[in-house]
């Protein structure tokens, strides 16, 4: 079945629930699911207690959010047509990476599986988008890259960027801007003493880079 029969607030929570656990593997609360969408707990829980009687979500009262096998697939449906979309916003038309979340996240409710289907064969069948987050195929299989966060990465040694978060354009324009970009080879450095930054080295360059910013790039130890 086609993710299109859901309202666009169903497809939205399932493909959220899918973000929110899929770099980290941490169970899905109510109270996440508030600050991301920025509505009231009490909202967020009519939703997910909807999407449950519907048999997409398994929820006990104050327990973990979780996908049943049928919202995985259409929560799947929804993440590829947002990825392919900004893929398609920053090979074809030009855009910034910084700039196509906001707009995927507009056009993703709109457009058809035919047509997220002939966009995913003009792109060459691509499997990871500009952010480097993988992009499911048709059949909902996954090929999550071996990443691990920055700020679990060993220091002094040669790193390559897997993944950055979309969720902050400010800090993407600032990676940009200082070579860094998912294929970057970079080395983590300690911060100065008694702060809560890091340094990182880019092409001879060392920029710093707080922690919460940090958090945000994956990495792969260079072989």
């Amino acid at each position: 079945m086609s993710v299109s029969k859901l309202p666009t607030s169903g497809q939205n929570f399932l493909k959220i629930i899918w973000a929110l656990s899929e770099w980290s593997g941490v169970p899905v609360t109510t109270k996440e699911l508030a600050a991301r969408t920025g509505l009231r707990a009490s909202s967020v829980s009519e939703q997910v207690k909807r999407l449950t009687q519907q048999g997409l979500l398994e929820h006990e009262r104050y327990g973990a959010i979780e996908l049943t096998a049928e919202g995985r697939e259409y929560a799947l449906q929804m993440v590829r047509r947002h990825r392919l979309i900004e893929t398609f916003l920053v090979e074809v038309l030009g855009l910034g990476w910084e700039q196509v979340h906001a707009e995927a996240e507009e056009l993703e409710h709109a457009v058809s599986d035919f047509l997220v289907d002939r966009i995913d064969e003009y792109l060459g069948k691509p499997t990871r988008d500009p952010h480097g987050d993988p992009i499911p195929a048709r059949d909902g299989t996954v090929e999550q890259p071996n990443a691990i966060n920055l700020l679990e990465a060993p220091y002094d040694k040669e790193l390559q960027v897997e993944r950055i978060s979309d969720s902050d354009p400010e800090m993407l324009k600032y990676l940009e801007e200082n070579g860094v970009g998912v294929g970057s080879v970079v080395e983590l450095k300690p911060g100065a003493p008694f702060s809560d930054s890091i340094r990182l080295r880019v092409a001879g360059t060392e920029i710093p880079l707080g922690q919460a910013a940090a958090s945000e790039l994956f990495v792969s130890l260079k072989r």
